[in-house]
């Protein structure tokens, strides 16, 4: 790419000297090249190169949208209306949606090219983009390597140059994380800023649906177009504007907090010296960093993974295949093609996470499990609001360790839920947060680091991201 942003990008196509058909052609060229990377699921090439032509158009007549000749990828569980939506599940195939989600709708408002649908772990239940009947992720780093989950596709298509930014989905981490394993940034709203309507629900209070770019002035851009209130979405909120540009700090004073509990064991050296290297340029600007203490933090795990997995079995009860979707031929009865549907059509891990789901919510187990979860969801919450009476920002580290091997944890489901160690918190106490890349480790795998807000607070993450990606 010949620009640094999307708002570059504009500037050289009205100067003549990019043309968006020969860029959408690249990209598309791009695509086919590291078609083995599996990164998505639907590639709309002629579709594209028509929009290309249109909004070439608009823009040298100066009537173009904030996102004019922006090529993205979407996630595919986001509705695109009379394209594919199949959550990466074969007990979607050959869906096609009929409404287009509010986000993606936005996108294209505001004359952004839609190029293709990414893959994605199955109804974003992963940590690795493994679980997907399309088959793995690859990272394009190193291709032995899985590039993150659920949010993998979307991850890879940036990180690869196969467009200009994404829509991924974020319950547990799925944006940040897959961000850190492929070095580039991935923010997730705070919960309500950008509605979820037409977002195929994994876990409705979790969920939040935001941007992968390389650039984080193209974050930004990003989140000001799909945030703001919407009559769809009753979880939608009316909240700040996103500053774009990005604002500098103007030499006020800022406050940073480093949670004591996520620098613990498990976090590996290579991880940690790099994080300790960025506070200590943070320290030489005059930015006032200081440990705290997030002390509930040994329940974020537990308490996601009941709260998600029942959410999940309720969400995910009206995949039966009586209605849309895949229907088992191997049924008589309405009650065994129910079963059979939903046995041949979902995934391991879907089927893992609605067993367990079904479990905590059901008779005798309610009280013990999901009732108690929900109070340490709060008390989780009162952790954050305490610390940002104390500082203005937290700086974490995103992942335990950078990418790890294809198939290296997949036999073993709980080292796996461990890798969202880190980014749990953000979704139970529903804050924003964002990836940094911050560098590489010695086998030049990409290291990442979390900024993390109060609610509505996405405008100082940015100011602090842009210095630090001046400073690294």
């Amino acid at each position: 790419m010949n620009y640094k942003n999307i708002t570059e990008k504009i500037s050289l196509i009205k100067e003549g000297k990019i043309s968006l058909v020969q860029n959408v052609k690249d990209f598309l060229s791009r695509i086919e090249a590291r078609k083995n990377l599996n990164a998505f699921n639907f590639v709309f090439s002629e579709e594209a190169i028509k929009k290309a032509e249109e909004i070439e158009n608009k823009i040298k007549s100066a009537k173009h949208g904030k996102l004019a000749g922006a090529v993205i990828a979407i996630k595919d569980v986001l509705a695109y209306k009379d394209h594919p939506l199949t959550c990466s599940s074969k007990i979607l195939a050959g869906f096609i949606s009929v409404y287009t989600a509010t986000s993606v709708q936005k996108l294209i408002d505001e004359d952004a090219i839609i190029i293709g649908k990414t893959n994605c772990d199955e109804f974003a239940m992963g940590s690795s983009n493994e679980n997907s009947a399309f088959g793995a992720v690859l990272n394009p780093i190193d291709e032995s390597r899985v590039p993150g989950g659920s949010s993998g596709g979307s991850a890879v298509a940036v990180a690869a140059d196969l467009c200009d930014a994404s829509l991924g989905t974020d319950t547990g981490g799925s944006i940040r994380q897959p961000a850190a394993f492929c070095g580039i940034f991935g923010m997730k709203p705070t919960y309500g800023r950008v509605s979820r309507f037409g977002l195929t629900a994994f876990a409705s209070s979790f969920d939040t649906i935001g941007p992968f770019a390389k650039s984080i002035d193209d974050i930004a851009l990003i989140l000001s177009v799909i945030s703001g209130k919407d009559e769809n979405d009753s979880t939608s909120v009316i909240s700040d504007f996103i500053e774009y540009p990005i604002k500098h700090f103007n030499n006020q004073k800022i406050k940073i907090g480093i949670p004591k509990e996520y620098f613990a064991e498990g976090l590996d050296e290579e991880v940690k010296q790099k994080i300790f290297e960025v506070v200590d340029k943070l320290n030489n600007t005059g930015i006032e960093v200081s440990e705290i203490s997030l002390p509930m933090t040994e329940y974020n795990i537990a308490t996601y993974y009941i709260l998600t997995t029942a959410e999940a079995s309720s969400n995910l009860a009206r995949f039966d295949g009586a209605r849309y979707g895949y229907r088992s031929k191997q049924s008589g009865t309405l009650e065994e093609m129910y079963v059979n549907s939903r046995s041949e059509g979902f995934g391991s891990e879907v089927k893992r996470r609605i067993m367990l789901g079904t479990y905590v919510l059901s008779s005798g187990y309610y009280d013990a499990y999901y009732r108690k979860a929900q109070k340490v969801r709060r008390l989780i919450k009162e952790d954050f609001d305490k610390a940002f009476t104390q500082v203005d920002l937290i700086l974490t580290p995103t992942t335990p360790s950078v990418a790890f091997k294809l198939g290296e944890k997949s036999g073993n489901p709980l080292q796996m839920y461990l890798s969202d160690i880190y980014t749990t918190s953000a979704n139970l106490a529903g804050i924003p947060g964002l990836n940094i890349p911050i560098g590489i480790n010695k086998e030049r795998l990409p290291i990442g680091m979390q900024i993390l807000s109060k609610h509505f607070d996405e405008n100082k993450i940015f100011q602090i991201s842009s210095l630090i990606n001046d400073i690294v």
